[in-house]
């Protein structure tokens, strides 16, 4: 390490280099890098989901969960199983266990469901899937005191412009009734025309068909038949035959049922401001970067308000992306202040152009993890900025300790390309030390398992490579910078800002001398008293 130090040293170009291309890499990969509110993860959970038409939740736990679970209880990865079972739906959840591939897990559960046998006989095919935390940015609240129908006609608009966006990739709606078309028939009615609820169901059934008929094989080709009779709305429905009579006369719908083209009963009912509302949900899939997504649903909802109904509007809610943006502008004030600080407090006490050096420390250090944040799997989130937030205030201690040695070295006499490699390396061991304890202390956090072991791991993802940087700009590019330094003249005439650091530099030494050093040598001396003291003290705070 001593040679390594003196090499860079007496190699200025080398040092300023190295520096340069850590700066350059770490500014370019910054706008490549995906951002997002919370690292995109699995829960490590696969989802059975078997729906069961008009069934209690009784039958449905009898005739589709339990069976689901005898089936998947042995199968090597599961951890633990849960089952809710709703009306006319069951869902078995299987949690994997830490250390199992989730696919292969995945693979073995589909095989078990497909050859359950004993499964309720109309219950529907069941859906395997992978459950996933989706990374919702914001919602678009469509809202107005006007008809279902009409709000659900503009939810549906802005939707699609959304959609129509090629930043925006996955949006739902929600807090909206399906639509559903119900034809409702009086008993009285049933009698007067001598027919029966089923015969009614039945003739709807008929005439509102989509299947394949079959195909004939020409001398010209294939020929396929189709029939292409659904019906969509209330008006298609109404002259449907229900029964003709011997005379000729045919009964339509229309007159035996009232149709209504409307929703689906329900519970629903979504409010924004005392307005009914239907929420546009956008949400951030793959490498899409939060805050364009943000930015162009927000463009998105600015030019569709021009072409809204009267008595409709719409306004961004719920916008996730300024807690990622708060975020991001918290981390570059608090660099900011902190490399004005560094620089400030080291240029009172030692000498402006050292302190100048020693502060290149944050932004090399930073743009250093930056670098390695694509390699690592790292994006800019809400928990890897708290990192670099965490980590602001411990990054350039090293290189104050190296620059304080070498300017005092310098102070005696030294020349400078001798006191910056010999200053390094004087205190080398104690900076390496110090640096290694702390990335210690993050390490624990890589073993996390779970959830949380896929989210907590970001911060000594981003604090250790800080750390590791922090160590090569103070060990490698400093001394080639601090080696360049005029040398100390004591008898040369000290004026302006330099007679201010020189005072500041002599009321700190005096403190030391007439303060600090007595009161250390007092400590050591009593060494028992003082341990006694600080136990005392702890005792009563956690008391």
């Amino acid at each position: 390490m001593e040679s390594l130090i003196h090499w860079f040293s007496r190699n200025h170009v080398a040092g300023n280099f190295t520096m340069l291309i850590v700066l350059v890499m770490g500014v370019s990969q910054w706008s490549k890098i995906k951002k997002e509110i919370f690292p995109e993860t699995g829960v490590d959970i696969v989802s059975i989901r078997v729906p069961y038409p008009n069934a209690a939740p009784d039958e449905v736990a009898n005739g589709v969960c339990e069976p689901i679970e005898e089936a998947i209880q042995d199968v090597n990865g599961i951890d633990r199983i849960r089952s809710v079972a709703s009306e006319s739906i069951g869902v078995v959840r299987a949690e994997i266990e830490t250390g199992f591939k989730l696919r292969e897990v995945m693979s073995d559960i589909k095989s078990r469901v497909d050859a359950v046998s004993n499964i309720a006989e109309n219950a529907e095919e069941p859906t395997i899937e992978e459950l996933l935390l989706k990374s919702q940015v914001l919602s678009v609240a469509v809202l107005g005191e006007v008809s279902d129908k009409c709000l659900l006609e503009m939810a549906e608009r802005v939707r699609e412009e959304l959609l129509s966006d090629e930043s925006i990739t996955q949006v739902t709606l929600a807090g909206v009734r399906k639509y559903e078309i119900s034809i409702e028939v009086s008993k009285q009615i049933l009698r007067e025309y001598s027919l029966t609820f089923d015969h009614v169901a039945q003739a709807v059934r008929a005439s509102s068909l989509d299947l394949p008929s079959g195909s004939v094989r020409t001398a010209g080709g294939e020929i396929l038949f189709r029939t292409a009779q659904r019906r969509y709305t209330a008006d298609e429905f109404r002259d449907i035959t229900v029964v003709t009579r011997e005379d000729g006369q045919r009964v339509s719908l229309d007159e035996i049922a009232e149709i209504v083209d409307g929703f689906e009963e329900g519970v629903v009912e979504s409010r924004l401001n005392g307005q009914k509302c239907i929420l546009v949900n956008v949400f951030r899939v793959g490498n899409e970067d939060t805050r364009k997504v943000a930015d162009a649903a927000k463009r998105v909802v600015s030019r569709e308000s021009a072409f809204l109904p009267e008595g409709v509007t719409v306004q961004i809610w719920n916008d996730t992306s300024v807690h990622l943006t708060g975020r991001i502008d918290l981390l570059a004030k608090n660099g900011s202040f902190g490399l004005i600080l560094v620089f400030l407090v080291l240029a009172l006490f030692l000498r402006p152009s050292l302190a100048a050096f020693v502060a290149l420390g944050i932004p090399v250090s930073f743009a250093g993890a930056i670098m390695l944040m694509p390699w690592l799997g790292v994006s800019i989130n809400m928990i890897s900025l708290f990192g670099f937030i965490l980590v602001l205030g411990i990054v350039v201690d090293d290189a104050i300790v190296v620059g304080e040695n070498v300017f005092r070295r310098m102070r005696r006499g030294e020349e400078p390309a001798v006191a910056a490699p010999r200053g390094t390396h004087e205190v080398g061991v104690i900076v390496i030390f110090g640096i290694l304890t702390t990335m210690a202390a993050f390490t624990p956090m890589l073993g996390l398992s779970g959830v949380m072991g896929k989210i907590f791991p970001n911060i000594p993802l981003i604090v250790i490579p800080t750390l590791f940087f922090s160590v090569v700009q103070s060990k490698l590019i400093l001394p080639a910078h601090l080696a360049l330094l005029p040398k100390l003249d004591p008898n040369r005439e000290v004026t302006g800002i330099s007679r201010i650091c020189l005072r500041f530099s002599r009321g700190l030494e005096r403190f030391v001398d007439n303060v600090y050093r007595p009161a250390l040598r007092v400590g050591l001396n009593r060494r028992y008293a003082i341990l006694a003291l600080f136990g005392t003290l702890f005792a009563i705070s956690g008391a």
